[in-house]
């Protein structure tokens, strides 16, 4: 099995484990939906490709090229319950500019329902921690469509002049964000300049934003973020958009060294709710494990932690003993280390003791 093959299987086990901790329960679905489901939310897709064929009664079907878009269709239409769902699915795409389709490999969690700031500030929280099971060196980038969009009303935009400043922030162009904002208060203007920039300091960052309820939020999921120890890995980063047809509130995107593009991207999509014909919110985020090829200096994946040799003169009943302590991490106990065992170090029991001995590969 190669090593990335090992890691992903590694990373889902991780992240399903983590996700059932907080009530989520495992979703399955079908691999295909009726093309009519894409087709009429193409703007909400990774990818524009998908892939169809026609089913034995006419219907034009696709192969899933999204999970949160199948969830959603099939969530029952009642705002006032909680609906938390985690999945791990293959999905079928373009892997990117100039490749062709590929089975990708997808894992996640959608919280449906009544939504609130605590259900949103746990999907942040379960997004960091999504990231920091993949490595340390991750930054998860978040923004509030709810803010940007109230800043520019006050500037009083068009909405052609809107789109264009939120394609401005978007590609971090502050030349052409003046240009577009052009006779708007220029406090407004230098202050979507310094949102569009990845501002270290998500509470600092928020504290430069004017009041409302939108920055209450912010205040409130950073604290939180901070409380659970992961605030040195969160920016706010007003760069971050989405399309405003679904998405609404806070949107996020997760990175890592060594990754040039997100491996994890989520936010707050009442909008597609509405348009679906839902009475009810959600929130949610996807993580991209065909990323994990691009990880550089990833972290070496072994068959398992330990490898406990004994002799046959071994006391069983301490030897048993001596495993139990090593079985948290991983170990497994034998005479000879198997042929292609991996692991990260060799031990030896021997008269009534363990031992570390010297071990490559």
């Amino acid at each position: 099995m190669s090593e990335l093959r090992k890691l992903e299987e590694q990373v889902i086990l991780s992240l399903r484990e983590l996700y059932h901790k907080y009530g989520y329960s495992q979703f399955k679905m079908s691999k295909f939906e009726p093309y009519a489901l894409y087709l009429q939310n193409k703007e909400f897709l990774v990818s524009e490709g998908v892939i169809t064929f026609t089913d034995t009664d006419g219907t034009l079907m696709a192969l899933k090229p999204d999970v949160t878009l199948s969830i959603v269709k099939n969530y029952r239409n009642d705002s006032a319950s909680l609906q938390k769902v985690c999945y791990n699915e293959n999905v079928y795409r373009i892997a990117g500019p100039g490749k062709g389709y590929r089975e990708i490999m997808q894992t996640g969690l959608e919280c449906l329902g009544d939504i609130g700031l605590y259900e949103l500030g746990e999907v942040l929280l379960l997004a960091a921690k999504s990231l920091q099971c993949i490595s340390p060196k991750f930054f998860l980038n978040i923004s509030h469509l709810g803010i940007l969009e109230s800043l520019l009303r006050e500037m009083e935009l068009g909405e052609d002049a809107m789109q264009a400043v939120l394609q401005c922030l978007q590609e971090k162009n502050e030349a052409s964000l003046r240009d577009f904002c052009r006779g708007a208060p220029s406090e407004r203007v230098d202050l979507l300049a310094a949102l569009m920039m990845e501002n270290s300091c998500i509470s600092q960052a928020v504290a430069l934003l004017p009041p409302s309820q939108g920055r209450d939020e912010l205040q409130t999921l950073a604290a939180l973020l901070e409380q659970a120890g992961l605030a040195e890995h969160v920016r706010l980063d007003f760069s971050i958009i989405g399309d405003r047809n679904y998405y609404n509130g806070i949107v996020f995107r997760g990175y890592m060294e060594g990754i040039p593009t997100e491996v994890l991207s989520g936010g707050q999509y009442d909008r597609l709710l509405m348009r679906l014909g839902k009475r009810a919110k959600g929130v949610g985020f996807a993580v991209y494990l065909d990323q994990l090829e691009l990880l550089e200096n990833r972290q070496r994946s072994y068959d398992t932690d330990t490898v406990l040799l004994y002799s046959d003169d071994a006391d069983i009943l301490a030897l048993s003993a001596a495993a139990k302590q090593l079985a948290e991490s991983g170990v497994l106990v034998a005479k000879r280390i198997p042929p292609r065992m991996t692991c990260r170090r060799v031990m030896r029991f021997q008269d009534g003791r363990v031992t570390e001995i010297e071990h490559h590969g």
